[in-house]
């Protein structure tokens, strides 16, 4: 039986709370196997940039997919102002590491593939597909196939896609994680850009310091697993060109700061503690 669709709140600002949530792999989901997270508590404001950096292992990811509804919450609750998460939903969008394209459509059609599925008018598709490709700078490229794309094309089309069907929350995977060093750049300057045009809600997962503090407006640090949020850290910067920001000493202070954070929770995890 499919889960019931909570129905939207009018005018409510779009934000996520997340209650005292724990997962375990490997269980019955109440009891015994490994807890990857613990007694997660985390208010995400709305139409924030809101970064989750930690570790490898410390569960970003899997937080990540359970407020996408794609992982079923086992304890605790999450919740957007659609109601509580009990699985995926319109209003929740996301774009992965690998960029999930299908490689037999074009840049068009993959932008179109949501849209069709929300059975939305066809001038309407085209029209919203048009402007998501001009938002994310791929005009002239809405007839190539994804094999003829560079990898930071693939996600720029990655990402129109996911903003074609107007997700209010935009939930992101690590998407630059396969990028090289200065295709990465560019394109933490056009999410930026982008997320300044839209103000959607943006969870973000990295395990990267300086690109959690160029994009977020706030920064939750997770601890080694189990993962728990250990500290939750506001960004107040000027914003601009990244070669910029990140030789400002504001923004070299506070990634020093944040990275002597991480570095005790990426020390534990090599040693196993909990």
């Amino acid at each position: 039986m499919n889960a019931p669709v909570a129905q939207a709140i009018v005018g409510a600002p779009v934000g996520i709370e997340i209650r005292d949530v724990t997962h375990r792999y490997g269980s019955n989901g109440v009891s015994g196997g490994v807890v990857a997270l613990d007694h997660i508590n985390l208010t995400i404001r709305p139409n924030e940039f809101h970064a989750l950096l930690g570790p490898s292992g410390c569960g970003k990811s899997t937080l990540l997919y359970l407020i996408g509804g794609f992982i079923p919450v086992q304890e605790g609750s999450i919740e957007t102002p659609r109601g509580v998460v009990a699985g995926p939903g319109p209003e929740r969008g996301i774009v992965f590491q690998n960029f999930a394209l299908f490689p037999w459509k074009t840049v068009r059609e993959n932008v179109l593939y949501g849209m069709e599925k929300q059975r939305l008018p066809k001038a309407e598709r085209m029209d919203r597909a048009q402007a998501m490709i001009d938002l994310v700078h791929l005009t002239g490229f809405e007839n190539a196939f994804p094999s003829q794309l560079s990898g930071g094309m693939q996600q720029r089309a990655a990402i129109a896609r996911t903003l074609a069907v107007e997700p209010e929350i935009l939930l992101m995977d690590e998407p630059f994680g396969a990028l090289d060093a200065q295709t990465r750049r560019v394109m933490q300057e056009e999410l930026r850009a982008i997320f300044e045009r839209t103000r959607k809600t943006v969870v973000f997962v990295t395990h990267d310091v300086h690109e959690a503090v160029f994009l977020a407006d706030r920064i939750s640090i997770m601890s080694a697993r189990p993962g728990r949020i250990q500290h939750v850290i506001d960004v107040d910067l000027e914003r601009g060109v990244s070669e910029e920001v990140m030789k400002r000493p504001a923004f070299m202070d506070l990634s020093e700061q944040i990275w002597g954070l991480v570095r005790e929770q990426a020390i534990a995890a090599t040693r196993g503690a909990h």
